[in-house]
This record gives C-alpha cells, structure tokens and sequence, in this order.
C-alpha cells in the first residue's frame, strides 16, 4: 500500500514539473512572436480585370517590415506554373524597411476566371503569408 501511494506522489510531483515546463516554454514563445518580423502587404489582392488569352500581366505586391526585427523571405511560390514571383531585396529587410514580391502571370492556355494564389514564407509569425492575382482570361474568337 505504501509503493502504491508513494508512486501516486511521484506522479503527481512530474505531471506539475511538466506543466511548469509547458507554460515557461508557451510564455518565452509569446516573447518570440511579439519580437519577430511582419510582413504588411499594402494591397493582398490585385485584380487584372480582363485581359486576353496569351497576355501577360505583372504586378508589383509592396510590403513594409512592420515588426521589430529583420525580416528574411526564405520562399515565394505560386498555386500555378504559370505565375512566376520573384522577391526583393533578397537580404534581411529591417524593421520600418520595404520590399516587394513582383509576380508575373502568363495566361497562355488559360481561360475564364483566375484566381492564382502566391504563398511567401518568410520567418514571421505565422511562417506564410498569402497574395491574389485575380482577374478573367478572355478566349481568343
């Protein structure tokens, strides 16, 4: 009876040594996301409006570091082939500093409406930032 006590006590004593641990870590990782960098888009979407079949359309997603330190874009990719995004600057971009991510749409083979999504992972808080390029192909007569 007394082992069977004793191992409750001890237990007990290391399930509230890990709840201690869990919330020291769950705080320090609150501090690391009020520290960390922010993507601020000026514009998360950009509709094209109609263009024809074959075109191609540029667009030029601003972004302003609105965190509290360096901002470091690891990825930008797109839902589609035909999108191509490319960053700049392709250094740490400080705090209050801008950037962009300049997407080029070729809309060879396409048709109707178009919603092409441009995913940038970058080490912010969440990792992923999303941006449209939005608009309707219009097939050749």
């Amino acid at each position: 009876m007394k082992k069977l006590f004793l191992g409750l006590i001890i237990a007990g004593a290391l399930t509230a040594c890990h709840q201690t641990t869990t919330t020291t870590t769950t705080t320090a990782g609150t501090a690391n996301a009020a520290n960390s960098p922010v993507i601020k888009f000026d514009k998360e979407i950009f509709d094209f409006g109609k263009i024809n079949q074959g075109d191609k359309v540029s667009y030029e997603f601003k972004f302003t570091n609105t965190g509290k330190s360096p901002l470091i874009i690891k990825n930008a990719v797109a839902s589609c082939g035909c999108t191509i995004p490319e960053w700049r600057p392709k250094t740490p971009i400080l705090p209050g500093n801008k950037g962009v991510i300049f997407v080029t749409f070729n809309s060879a083979g396409k048709s109707g409406l178009q919603d092409k999504l441009i995913t940038v992972t970058a080490n912010t808080n969440p990792a992923q930032s999303m941006v449209h390029l939005i608009g309707e192909v219009l097939t050749k007569k």
